[in-house]
């Protein structure tokens, strides 16, 4: 998450001849022309102005820091949500790792609500804890249990019982999702189905080099913005993740993990592909309780976080303090010669598959449903 992100959206408008067949994706501009910061002498000026303009001008910052003239519409969200008529289930299997949150557990209960299958891996010690709020054919009992690794032994254990079950790929979700959306005319609104799952692996299937993938954060993506595209390639894929099971790699270390895994997958040569058109809302790093919070974050985890990817990458990984925090700032620059390398088995439809996905609209008790 801690990425720079602007140069993720620059990229070729390639995307738009890779994007046939997927779900429709269409953007304005909705960015201020420009902007000026008016000051008032005294509470009878703002008055008058705001009569000149014909709005109410809030009395705080605290209420809004800002007013647009005319009035723009704001973009609504939370009484909406894209459905599908039937079930459309993931192609391969999902598996949230996930320790300390058997009470939380945002990523199980928002693939609940949408019907989608899932196996959650946890340790031993507290598999009666998670078996007791989620069916248990779905609660996967790891053989160990505090290895001082963070999640990498379980992420490595979830790869080989997806190997083993005969699946091409799998999914690995963090246990601190609330909801998939999907990002079309200015709006991110949930989805309730797998659609999103089941589109990002039609297309990655299209290919014979997509290693991994996955959908972008929902905080990530700007909803005015006219010029986000649909996928960003060969990137680093974060929470929310598709793999091949046929690769050599596995994870390692204990930071940065997905970082780490998508530098060494790109350097094979092989495409990473970010899905915007598709999000995952995820709760920011150290704010919730459980999983690595503990044991990797606090005190000086950050600089160790961003040294150790420096250390496994110094080639394109180097260290500054952004946001009063250490980060890791990664160039993506040298993989833009990866391309994408088609499967001619696979055929590639014309126009567009929305995958039955229509935008219903729904009424939300107690929320006034504006955007994020």
């Amino acid at each position: 998450m801690s990425d720079e992100q602007a140069p993720l959206f620059d990229i070729s408008p390639d995307w738009k001849r890779n994007w046939a067949g997927m779900p429709a994706y269409e953007h304005q501009d909705l960015e201020s022309w420009g902007a000026v910061k008016v000051h008032f002498r005294c509470r009878e000026d703002r008055a008058a102005f705001a009569a000149l303009l014909g709005q109410q001008i809030p009395q705080t910052t605290k209420e809004t820091a800002s007013i647009w003239y005319p009035p723009a519409e704001i973009g609504r969200y939370a009484d909406k949500a894209y459905r599908t008529q039937g079930a459309i289930d993931p192609r391969y299997p999902i598996y949230i790792v996930s320790k300390g949150r058997w009470e939380s557990r945002r990523t199980s209960k928002a693939l609940e609500a949408i019907g989608v299958p899932y196996f959650i891996v946890v340790e031993p010690q507290e598999f009666d804890q998670y078996a007791g709020v989620i069916a248990v054919e779905k609660v996967l009992r790891l053989p160990f249990s505090n290895l001082g690794q963070g999640s990498i032994p379980a992420r490595n254990w979830i790869w080989e019982h997806a190997r083993q079950a005969g699946a091409a790929r799998h999914w690995i979700l963090d246990d601190n999702i609330s909801g998939f959306f999907r990002f079309q005319n200015n709006l991110k609104c949930p989805v309730e189905s797998g659609v999103p799952f089941r589109a990002i692996e039609d297309f990655c299937d299209r290919y014979t080099n997509v290693a991994m993938a996955g959908m972008n954060y929902f905080m990530f993506v700007t909803r005015k913005s006219g010029t986000v595209p649909a996928l960003t390639m060969n990137t680093r894929i974060y929470s929310c993740i598709l793999l091949r099971n046929d690769l050599s790699h596995r994870w390692r270390g204990r930071y940065n993990e997905d970082t780490d895994l998508s530098l060494r997958i790109l350097k094979d040569g092989y495409c990473t592909v970010l899905f915007n058109a598709f999000l995952a809302d995820k709760e920011q790093t150290m704010l919730m309780r459980g999983g690595n919070t503990e044991t990797l974050y606090l005190a000086d985890g950050r600089l160790k976080m961003a040294e150790s990817l420096r250390d496994q990458h110094p080639d394109v990984v180097t260290i500054t303090r952004k946001w009063g925090r250490w980060q890791h700032q990664v160039d993506y620059k040298p993989f833009r010669r990866n391309q994408l390398v088609r499967d001619l088995r696979v055929p590639i439809e014309d126009g567009v598959n929305d995958y039955g996905m229509s935008l219903t609209y729904k009424t939300i008790a107690g929320t006034n449903g504006g955007e994020k």
